[in-house]
């Protein structure tokens, strides 16, 4: 694939730069963008579960495909069904701010998708058996991403990548293993949309994005 089929393949998932490996020889490395892009062709198909009834649209994984940090929340709100990309809305906002005053990062930079890929009607927690129907997808995406740190943002998130339920209050700030991968560390913490709500929880949520900063040694 040469550089004008790279960044068509870019455009065509929502990527607006290109991210080259030390060494490389200029040679954009895109067979990560390949494979995403193979992977969100799948995604639009999927009947998996009654999700595919009621979405306007699959919203995939969005971002640097090369990021060391993957964060994953719960699912597409309306705007993000509406869009077609993660995280977009009010809660989005918030983390682009988080991830840009406490990480010294762009949103670009990073690597951001959900659970699930398909909006809850009414904005509703996803179910057990929706999130483990969604589950092949986000351990695919991991997977390509190869990121060093998985952010978890919220219960939902936590037991989508752990596979195990979690009490938020108390998981949070802790520091976990991917079972997929042992390399990879995971890290709980509260939803942007959880502290929109409760404004007092913000000191908490950038402390947990402190210490992400600390794990990814930024």
């Amino acid at each position: 694939m040469g550089l004008k089929e790279t960044l068509l393949a870019l455009q065509a998932i929502g990527f607006t730069e290109l991210y080259f490996t030390e060494g490389d020889g200029g040679v954009p490395q895109d067979e990560k963008v390949k494979k995403l892009k193979e992977l969100f062709e799948k995604l639009k198909s999927c009947t998996r579960c009654p999700l595919h009834e009621s979405r306007t649209q699959v919203v995939p994984g969005d971002g640097n495909p090369y990021s060391p940090v993957v964060f994953v929340g719960e699912a597409p709100g309306e705007e993000e069904d509406r869009q077609g990309k993660p995280f977009v809305g009010r809660a989005g906002q918030l983390l682009n701010r988080l991830i840009e005053e406490e990480l010294g990062l762009k949103r670009e930079d990073v690597y951001i998708t959900n659970v699930c890929k398909c909006r809850p009607p009414g904005n509703r927690k996803p179910t057990r058996e929706e999130i483990q129907a969604c589950n092949p997808y986000l351990r695919k995406e991991i997977e390509i991403v190869k990121p060093k740190v998985i952010c978890c943002l919220g219960a939902t998130a936590g037991e989508g990548v752990l596979g195990k339920s979690l009490k938020i209050t108390k998981a949070r700030g802790q520091v976990f293993t991917y079972p997929y991968d042992p390399k990879i560390k995971v890290l709980l913490t509260f939803h942007p949309a959880y502290v929109l709500r409760n404004p007092s929880a913000e000191p908490v949520l950038r402390e947990d994005f402190r210490k992400l900063r600390e794990l990814l040694q930024l």
